[in-house]
């Protein structure tokens, strides 16, 4: 089929949940994607912070490819190989002790926030349940966590939203504590704030939230969705602040593609799950944790997240210099390869003209424009980017 019948059938049998861009992709190697027409463009945007790795990267392609030739799909009533190995990845190089293995972030939010509930039922009292999340964070689509999502745009026309959740604004440690109730239970939030506009907090935020839960023996959740898997310079985005969450979330690039959610916790907090508490028909089935395990593995070679860390540093210092030349820009944030370009302009048409030119680059909040490529990105491919950007924000 050529682009234009795609596109037709598509939108003429797909709910129209989302505004696609006139592009139909085909094929991905690395930093670049293809379109039917054979069109070449250079990605920042990486499936939103999915590919890590890179399209196509081989180790992932062969560890699915051999996974597939073998077993597919069994049943969690099993055991399953690939997944013992992914856990003891996991558990060996973060803070956690066992993990929960599901398909999305959504649904690794969802199950921190029922094992949670479950540890503060048994052991701080039935009516601790609530959780305070912070304005303008983001953790998913499902009832729950659009509850928990600090935004209102993404809960308009789904209310009532379901109860035992508040807000408190982002890198306020002051109102956050003030927040804490009787029924508090936890503090669930975004190390850096993603969808919101890649806010980054102060340097003490994280330390302080950690200390005000110990203080009031409530949890702390942190949701490395999209931070997590190398995306700011190191594995997780909580090793930077030197502390440790009670329970973290993982997705997005946990399979660099392909689907893989994941939910890890200390050994305290995650005894409160018994048989038959929680499940996932296809969570931790054989083909995500071969892609996970390749994954990770791929990640903890030697050099490869300081590399990336120090092209991070580099794209940074490059959207500084293109903030001097365009008065547009009104800021510019980031760590590691997760970057920030804030500007007093809407930001659509800039993403619009960028694809014209073969660039893929995203704007989250109406304002931001949001760059998360993968992990692999060369100088080179940084200083193509900051040359296109730097053309189109020239005719605006």
């Amino acid at each position: 089929m050529n682009e234009k019948e795609i596109m037709f059938i598509a939108d003429e049998n797909i709910m129209n949940t989302y505004k696609r861009f006139p592009v139909v992709l085909r094929k991905g190697l690395g930093t670049k994607l293809w379109d039917v027409n054979g069109r070449e463009y250079l990605d920042l945007v990486a499936g939103i912070a999915v590919c890590n790795l890179g399209h196509c990267h081989p180790n992932v392609v062969a560890a699915i490819k051999d996974q597939a030739d073998n077993l597919m799909h069994v049943s969690n009533l099993y055991y399953i190989e690939p997944q013992a190995q992914l856990a003891r990845l996991l558990v060996k190089n973060s803070f956690a002790d066992k993990i929960f293995f599901c398909n999305s972030g959504a649904e690794a939010n969802e199950a921190a926030i029922k094992l949670a509930r479950k540890y503060a039922h048994e052991n701080l009292g039935p009516d601790k349940f609530e959780l305070i999340t912070m304005k303008d964070s983001f953790h998913g689509r499902t009832m729950a966590t659009i509850t928990a999502t600090g935004q209102e745009k993404f809960q308009f026309g789904f209310t009532p939203l379901l109860e035992g959740f508040s807000y408190a604004p982002f890198n306020d440690l002051k109102v956050l504590e003030k927040a804490i109730t009787q029924k508090t239970c936890g503090i669930m939030l975004e190390p850096i704030q993603g969808e919101g506009g890649v806010i980054i907090p102060d340097g003490q935020y994280l330390a302080g939230v950690r200390e005000i839960c110990d203080r009031h023996s409530i949890l702390l959740i942190m949701d490395e969705v999209q931070t997590g898997m190398g995306r700011t310079g190191k594995l997780f985005a909580y090793q930077y602040s030197k502390i440790q969450p009670d329970i973290m979330t993982l997705a997005k690039a946990l399979g660099n593609g392909f689907p893989v959610g994941a939910m890890l916790a200390t050994d305290k907090i995650a005894k409160a799950f018994a048989p038959g508490n929680h499940a996932s028909t296809f969570g931790g089935n054989p083909l995500a944790m071969a892609a996970g395990v390749a994954t990770v593995q791929t990640m903890l070679q030697d050099g490869f997240l300081e590399k990336s860390c120090k092209v991070g540093e580099y794209f940074l210092s490059q959207l500084k210099k293109l903030q001097h030349k365009h008065q547009i820009i009104t800021e510019i944030r980031g760590r590691g390869l997760m970057l920030a370009c804030g500007l007093s302009i809407e930001g659509s048409f800039i993403v619009n003209e960028c694809l014209k030119r073969g660039l893929l680059i995203n704007c989250t909040g109406g304002k931001t424009l949001r760059f998360v490529p993968p992990l692999i990105i060369t100088i080179q491919e940084v200083d193509q980017a900051i040359s296109i950007l730097d053309a189109v924000m020239e005719g605006k």
